[in-house]
């Protein structure tokens, strides 16, 4: 019987042709109140956001204002100019993070980090669950309206650099994923309950362009208000 995260892999496109593709790049809507929260909120409302699929890095383009764009990889974050000049950087990026809540601001290169570090995650999803030294375990299904979706519980090696150690997917029954349960560490361990909807199909991969973020209670439940964070996704590119 194949596996879950194999499933969850067929599902979305399949490892091989996955692998023949080095970056996705898309046009970035992002809303929610999570950014005024940390004091940015207009930087990243509207950009690019491009991620390596075989290595750990992101870039949004523009960040903010003056034609700059970010450069994420885990053990550094750095603001460059559009010809690559670099403007400001931080290294170990998210040891600044400590002691940090939910209403604590960011600094531009800490916003770099999270929005790096969130949506390498998100685009590099379902495929991430074939990198090595991952961890994976199924969990008792979960009843929805439209039918049981199954778990699977996701353990993360320390080199990546992701919202949270343990991590849940949720995969209805054609393994598409609907759901992504993490605790952000950066951010005081707040829980959250990521929403999944709107696949379309680039390059033979299927992809989500609609992402909504809530605060997830204890027993898994959560409320659509607030809405913590929108992600809208369009002109998706695989290269």
């Amino acid at each position: 019987m194949k596996q879950l995260k194999d499933i969850a892999i067929e599902a979305h496109g399949g490892l091989d042709r996955w692998r023949q593709f080095e970056q996705v790049s898309a046009d970035l809507v992002q809303g929610g109140v999570l950014w005024s929260l940390k004091g940015q909120a207009v930087t990243l409302e509207r950009t690019n956001v491009t991620v390596g699929l075989k290595r750990q890095w992101a870039s949004h383009a523009p960040f903010g204002a003056d034609h700059r764009r970010s450069r994420f990889e885990p053990s550094r974050v750095a603001l460059e100019a559009d010809n690559g000049t670099v403007l400001e950087e931080l290294l170990e990026p998210r040891a600044s993070f400590a002691g940090h809540e939910l209403q604590t601001p960011w600094t531009e290169l800490q916003l770099a980090y999270f929005a790096g570090c969130a949506m390498w995650t998100y685009l590099n999803m379902p495929f991430l669950l074939a990198w090595p030294r991952l961890e994976t375990e199924e969990l008792e299904p979960w009843p929805t309206d439209s039918g049981d979706w199954r778990r699977l519980a996701v353990r993360f090696p320390a080199e990546i650099a992701t919202h949270s150690t343990v991590q849940t997917l949720y995969f209805d029954g054609e393994g598409l994923l609907k759901r992504h349960d993490y605790n952000v560490e950066i951010s005081g361990n707040t829980p959250g309950a990521h929403i999944i909807e709107d696949y379309t199909e680039v390059s033979g991969i299927k992809l989500p362009t609609k992402r909504r973020i809530y605060s997830r209670q204890p027993d898994g439940s959560f409320s659509t208000e607030p809405l913590v964070v929108s992600i809208d996704l369009s002109n998706i590119r695989l290269s």
